[in-house]
C-alpha cells in the first residue's frame, strides 16, 4: 500500500481540529460576531445587536409598545469596465425583541453604535411591591 496518495497534511488534521475545542484556546475568535444579547442589572436593561459592516447612519432603531426593532442595510456596487468586472452585494440585519421587565417607556432609551455593535440602554422603573388585597366575607 502506497501512502503517498494521501497528502501528509491530512494526518495532521485531527490534532489541528482538536485545537478548536481546547479550553485554553480562544475559539470564539474564529466565529463571526452576530446575534442579539439581552442583559439587565438593578437599574437598566441592555440590548446589544451585532450589525458588522453597516454604516451607523444606515441603522434605524425604533421602540414601540415594549418592542425594540433594530435594522440596518448596506449595499455595495463595484464596476471596472477595463476588466469587465461588476459586483453587487447587499447585507441586512433586522432584530425585534420584547424588552423584558418594567422599563420606563416615557424616557427615551440611550442607543449607541461602536465597532459594529448597537447597544440600547433602558431605564427600569423603581421596584413596586405587590399590593395586598383584603378579602371580604359575606
Amino acid at each position: 500500500m502506497q501512502l503517498d496518495i494521501i497528502p501528509r497534511s491530512f494526518w495532521n488534521f485531527p490534532s489541528r481540529f482538536a485545537e478548536l475545542f481546547d479550553e485554553d484556546a480562544n475559539w470564539r475568535t474564529f466565529l463571526p460576531s452576530s446575534g442579539l444579547t439581552v442583559s439587565e442589572d438593578d437599574q437598566h436593561v441592555y440590548i446589544e445587536a451585532a450589525v458588522p459592516g453597516i454604516d451607523p447612519e444606515k441603522i434605524e432603531a425604533t421602540f414601540d409598545k415594549g418592542i425594540l426593532w433594530i435594522r440596518g442595510e448596506a449595499r455595495e456596487e463595484d464596476e471596472d469596465k477595463k476588466k469587465k468586472f461588476y459586483r453587487k452585494a447587499s447585507r441586512a440585519f433586522s432584530y425585534r425583541v420584547a424588552v423584558p421587565g418594567a422599563v420606563d417607556e416615557k424616557a427615551e432609551p440611550e442607543v449607541k453604535h461602536h465597532n459594529g455593535l448597537v447597544t440600547a440602554i433602558f431605564n427600569k422603573l423603581p421596584e413596586t411591591e405587590p399590593k395586598k388585597l383584603k378579602v371580604k366575607s359575606e
